[in-house]
């Protein structure tokens, strides 16, 4: 590999020491860089150090350079890293991971803790844990040109540390994961680990004088840099550790003698080591379980039932998911109610039906055909189809959205905050400066639109039923909570707004919708995304008649417009991406309901809990459990 532009490479710890250095000589090659550091100050610094040698080449007008602060310990900050870069750059050719830290003596000796708190465990989330999802990422962004990825292990990890144990087993770690990486060259992709004995940096300050001339003294970062350079610009070098001391000066290990003592006999190619992401083969069952709409019924548990399914084969260009968490929805009763098919005939032809609007999972199995790099067997996936009140559910590829992690915080980013941020944006056309007016707003996606005006710079007012839910509305930034159980909505908002509200996101319907339209003011428009107040009481989708509405609109220039979630399929990868990000950074907060429902036997109860008024945040059902410790190695 010639380093050079438009060559593009992240680094993490790039803020001192190694990663500084590594940063530095890329730079010199004009390499264009991703710095990534937990600290700002020094990462910044090492920023302008890349300027200052980017000043210095001849061709440096196209040359660019950004910093990244990011705790690598927490994934949804190590994604945002990637997407960020990818966003700048949209390529990858070398990704350095070279953060880390060291471990204080007998700090695992030390530990009294009893709940897992334990210190030395960041050593490990750092140094092994989170090393490992940046390569994951990385391999993901390399989209076919090829790249090679560095890994920053360490002596320690090729022999034992008897003063740092942990650190030593994060570092092993480190070396055999790389090493079992070396299948990825038949996609153009590199792994190495570099071992370095002691160099002379912030953290090796801590070291005795004993040690470091027992190793024959520090290592000098010249050196260092030059057994980096070869692992990156070396392309026949996969899968490699090498282990750099001034005793031994650079040595590939093991060596071609110790290999030949595990090696197994070369392996046919229909039966070469497999991509790391096929590492593991989930037990998949014969039969699984999943709920179904068996008669149309605005009445959930009336409408539904659980029947047992066989599993069969992934058809082509599919992907199965296992369904850890799934989201509860108001519009789950109108889907029961056959109301999303066109008339009733037709939904009564679509009988049974499966049941469930968004769902996060693990991809499981993959059918032929899919080459998406992102969908791997263990990915983290969230779908937005029908079906998701199921254990597994075959779904094309091309809907199967790639999410960080599979937590329960992601399930409200789906069909509530992507209502929220669309409906808000796209349908409501939100500005800075307006006035913004949110109903159900302690809801699923009532809590996202708060949230969101306010980021973009707007007065919210919040309408909520309950001192609880008016509590949280504050927390998450409202100006104005009226509550409607002990406040007068109408009279609060003619005498508090008597120019009216720019904007109206508003999902209650009837009584409400009436009183929100005669809220508005010159220009003002409201967004409809639903009318929960009219699901469940027998009206669905009855006719609803609103005297003299056109001649309110007509009046003062308002808009009244429709969201459906459906209609804006483009936009919601990116969106998503957005969001966790915002939530990542602590910009956002999600709020879930603390009723526990767990198995698909509780989804009807979930259902009439969201309907009660007794909801407080985004409603989720645990579907099962997502431990991928049963799957069978195939190494």
């Amino acid at each position: 590999m010639k380093l050079g532009f438009p060559q593009v490479a992240l680094i993490s710890g790039a803020g001192s020491g190694i990663g500084r250095a590594l940063a530095l000589t890329l730079a010199k090659r004009g390499v264009q860089l991703s710095l990534v550091d937990f600290i700002e100050s020094t990462g910044l610094e090492t920023l302008k150090l890349v300027h200052d040698e980017y000043r210095k080449l001849a061709d440096n007008q196209k040359l660019t350079a950004i910093f990244m602060k990011c705790d690598v310990t927490n994934p949804g900050e190590i994604f945002s890293v990637f997407q960020k870069h990818q966003e700048m750059f949209g390529r990858l050719d070398i990704c350095i991971n070279s953060a880390g830290i060291g471990e204080k003596q007998k700090m695992l000796l030390d530990d009294h803790s009893d709940d897992g708190s334990g210190a030395w465990r960041r050593v490990l989330d750092v140094n092994l844990i989170a090393l490992i999802d940046s390569t994951r990422l990385a391999e993901m962004l390399k989209g076919g040109h090829g790249g090679t990825i560095l890994n920053v292990a360490s002596a320690a990890g090729l022999y034992p540390s008897p003063d740092a144990p942990v650190y030593s087993s994060s570092k092993g770690g480190v070396a055999l994961f790389s090493r079992s990486l070396v299948a990825l060259r038949k996609k153009g992709v590199r792994v190495n680990a570099i071992c370095p004995e002691f160099i002379e940096t912030e953290m090796t300050k801590v070291i005795s004088n004993e040690l470091i001339e027992q190793l024959g003294g520090f290592i000098p970062m010249e050196m260092f840099v030059q057994g980096a350079l070869e692992l990156i610009e070396d392309e026949t070098k996969a899968g490699e550790c090498l282990w750099i001391s001034n005793r031994r000066g650079l040595e590939y290990w093991p060596t071609a003698e110790e290999k030949k003592k595990y090696l197994l006999s070369k392996p046919s190619k229909k039966s070469e080591l497999q991509d790391f992401r096929e590492i593991y083969s989930v037990s998949l069952p014969k039969n699984f379980r999943k709920l179904i709409v068996h008669k149309l019924s605005n009445r959930f548990r009336e409408a539904t039932k659980i029947i047992s399914v066989p599993l069969g084969a992934v058809k082509d260009g599919h992907v199965l998911v296992k369904y850890i968490y799934a989201g509860v929805n108001a519009s789950d009763v109108n889907y029961t109610a056959g109301l999303y098919f066109g008339g009733k005939e037709k939904a009564i032809s679509k009988l049974p039906f499966d049941a469930g609007f968004e769902g996060v999972g693990i991809v499981v199995a993959i059918g032929n055909g899919v080459t998406r790099k992102d969908l791997f067997v263990g990915a983290p996936v969230a779908i937005l189809s029908y079906g998701c009140f199921s254990e597994y559910s075959e779904v094309l590829a091309a809907h199967a959205m790639p999410v960080p992690a599979v937590i329960p915080e992601v399930v409200p980013m789906l069909t509530s905050g992507l209502t929220a941020l669309l409906g808000l944006e796209e349908a409501g056309k939100m500005r800075r400066g307006e006035t913004v007016l949110v109903t159900a707003a302690a809801g699923g996606t009532g809590q996202f639109a708060v949230q969101l005006a306010k980021l973009a710079g707007n007065k919210v007012v919040a309408i909520c039923g309950g001192a609880a839910k008016a509590s949280l509305l504050r927390s998450l930034g409202a100006d104005r909570v009226i509550d409607y159980r002990t406040e007068n909505v109408t009279q609060v908002l003619k005498k508090e707004f008597p120019k009216g509200v720019d904007l109206v996101y508003e999902s209650v319907g009837g009584e409400m919708f009436q009183t929100c339209l005669n809220a508005m003011g010159l220009f003002g428009r409201l967004v409809i995304i639903g009318m929960i107040s009219q699901y469940t009481n027998g009206e669905s989708w009855g006719k609803s008649v609103y005297s003299g509405l056109c001649e309110k609109l007509l009046w003062k220039s308002q808009t009244l417009v429709g969201f459906f979630l459906n209609h804006h399929v483009s936009k919601w990868q990116p969106a998503v991406q957005r969001l966790y990000r915002l939530y990542s950074s602590g910009e956002l907060k999600i709020t879930i309901d603390p009723a526990s429902f767990t198995g698909l036997e509780e989804v009807p109860d979930a259902v009439d809990h969201l309907h009660s008024g007794r909801s407080f945040g985004k409603v989720i059902v645990k579907i099962q459990s997502h431990d991928l410790a049963t799957g069978q190695s195939r190494m």
